[in-house]
């Protein structure tokens, strides 16, 4: 007899941002990128709640014990006219892997943003993280491989933007 365990899924509230950095640094060991992590719960309650939130977060309960979580945002593509929603990170606590927990997660997260008027899913995955890109693949996210990610950031960002004030 097998042993159904339910899902609850839940709206991230601000006691749950150390939590979260927990899973953040989870997934990080996980892709071998621990030491990249910068943020902390500090940064997270500061930007991810209140009326001018970044960034919204879905917490996944089994059990009243925390199992997952999947962080997004808002997005727009100027080329399709459309909002979507982009999907920062998805984590799923290795115990309880195997419930779907993830999909659950991201098919939520997608709901609440085709509510606010979302008609596509934007995400990246790291180029290592091999069950990701399959997982991703199983629940229909395919590699956009006619595009690439840039990015700026720390001391050349700073830099950047010390010369455009300087005009």
């Amino acid at each position: 007899m097998s042993t159904v365990r339910p899902v609850t899924l839940r709206e991230a509230t601000p006691d749950d941002a150390g939590t979260l950095h927990g899973a953040l640094l989870a997934l990080a060991r996980h892709t071998g990128d621990e030491g990249k992590v910068e943020s902390t719960p500090a940064h997270l309650l500061a930007h991810g709640f209140g009326p001018d939130a970044a960034f919204e977060a879905l917490i996944a309960e089994v059990d009243g014990q925390f199992a997952g979580m999947c962080l997004s945002f808002s997005s727009f593509s100027t080329w399709r006219g459309q909002l979507g929603i982009y999907v920062q990170d998805l984590y799923v606590d290795p115990a309880f892997r195997g419930l779907r927990i993830g999909e659950s997660l991201l098919r939520e997260a997608c709901v609440r943003g085709h509510r606010r008027g979302a008609r596509y899913l934007r995400l990246s995955v790291d180029r290592d993280n091999v069950s990701a890109q399959a997982f991703y693949e199983r629940v229909g996210v395919s590699h956009a491989r006619d595009e690439q990610i840039h990015m700026m950031r720390g001391e050349r960002f700073e830099a950047f933007v010390r010369d455009g004030l300087a005009d």
